[in-house]
């Protein structure tokens, strides 16, 4: 017997301290993303101005002499910035002035700036090669450049959510606007299509299909639940993309109508596993009861059983709806990936997940805190629908 009882508070023990773990997790993985979204509207990229080096074997800034390589890091104050080093025997450099987030040149080389906040100061060559006939006297890929990187300010939250264009890479413009259209239409579309469906069938097969015809299909909607995401997009690539392209007449198949029926078909194993398995739940009492009272098979089903099993049926419901603005790797495939405003079922669209996908790979300072920002706003997104769905409940159904 103290056998039993040590066991049943070693057990008891071990489940607390997994939960308490597990939850601790959990809340600091979301602490992690959301100091990470929320770092790009109140801090800047850098304190002050850096500058990187190509192919300068050291140099003086602001009368410090600095060896080549690695990032130099100037005070947040400096404002005036002059830049010497010798090369082939004479004396280069440059006298620059940071003035509101922009560089001017007062001396010295020329700059060019192909990115945002960038700017690169490129001094030819001097290397000689035997024949000119066949080698140009100085080639561009041994050119000295130095870059001047200024830091970016703290991004508008309201330009973020607001803003009609994403160029992240050369010009730091984070407008998401047309990726939340895209998120909204894309799984509203995939609602309307595969909600209705789900209940019907679930309703079906939980109350008018014999067990011995139900089962087996039970165990392939089931079967159906477990198919990787890519296998449905690799699908609606290879043969719905083509379908729409050809019954539209358009220049390409990957659309927004694609990226819904997809996402359609992918949570319909989700919504009628769920909810059919909530549907059988119901006492056969409640069943009796109702056609003993002259209501048919229909009405027992719509008007008894679908009300009784309303909780489960809300819970499938969110999990396909959770599953269609989650979604990532199927819409890639078939969605076109566009940023752009959507104007028809026909357009190209991007989502917030796909963006966080194609991104996140290559992303670095500003646009890789922008990325977590979107992942916050995709979460703020799914907890405004389920909570939608559940508000909707509490008032038109009585518990």
């Amino acid at each position: 017997m103290n056998i039993r009882k040590k066991l049943d508070s070693f057990f008891a023990c071990l489940v607390t301290v997994t939960s308490f773990i597990s939850v601790l997790s959990l809340g600091a993985i979301l602490l992690f993303v959301f100091v990470q979204g929320a770092e790009p509207f109140f801090f800047g990229t850098a304190r002050g101005v850096r500058i990187v080096c190509e192919r300068v074997d050291g140099l003086w800034v602001n009368g410090v002499f600095y060896s080549g390589g690695g990032t130099i890091e100037l005070p947040e104050a400096a404002r005036d910035i002059l830049i010497r080093f010798e090369s082939g025997g004479e004396e280069r450099g440059l006298d620059l002035t940071v003035d509101g987030g922009r560089l001017t040149r007062k001396g010295g080389g020329e700059l060019t700036s192909t990115e945002a906040y960038v700017y690169t100061a490129d001094f030819p060559s001097t290397a000689d090669f035997p024949s000119a006939t066949d080698f140009p006297s100085a080639m561009p890929a041994l050119n000295q450049k130095v870059h001047i990187i200024l830091p970016e300010p703290p991004s508008s939250f309201f330009r973020f959510i607001t803003g009609l264009e994403w160029r992240p890479a050369y010009q730091k413009i984070y407008g998401i606007l047309p990726m939340i259209a895209g998120t909204i239409l894309a799984s509203f579309g995939a609602i309307l299509a595969g909600v209705p469906i789900g209940l019907l069938c679930a309703v079906f097969l939980a109350e008018f299909l014999p067990e011995k015809v139900a089962a087996p299909l039970r165990a392939c909607i089931e079967l159906l639940a477990g198919i990787p995401s890519v296998v449905y997009g690799f699908f609606g690539l290879m043969m719905l993309s083509p379908l729409v392209k050809n019954t539209f007449h358009t220049a390409s198949g990957n659309c927004l109508l694609t990226a819904v029926i997809v996402l359609a078909v992918m949570i319909l194993p989700t919504v009628i596993t769920i909810a059919e398995t909530s549907l059988r739940s119901v006492p056969r009492s409640q069943r009796e009861a109702s056609l003993a009272l002259g209501a048919s098979r229909m009405q027992t089903a719509w008007r008894v059983v679908l009300v009784h099993a309303r909780s489960g049926v809300i819970a499938g419901v969110i999990l396909g709806i959770s599953r269609a603005v989650g979604e990532t790797m199927a819409v890639i495939l078939v969605a076109g990936n566009s940023v752009q405003m959507v104007h028809g079922p026909l357009d190209s669209v991007r989502t917030l997940t796909a963006t966080i996908a194609l991104e996140m790979g290559y992303a670095q300072g500003r646009h890789g805190s922008i990325l977590f920002s979107i992942g916050i706003v995709l979460f703020t997104l799914i907890l405004i629908l389920n909570g939608a769905i559940l508000a909707v409940r509490r008032k038109e159904v009585p518990s």
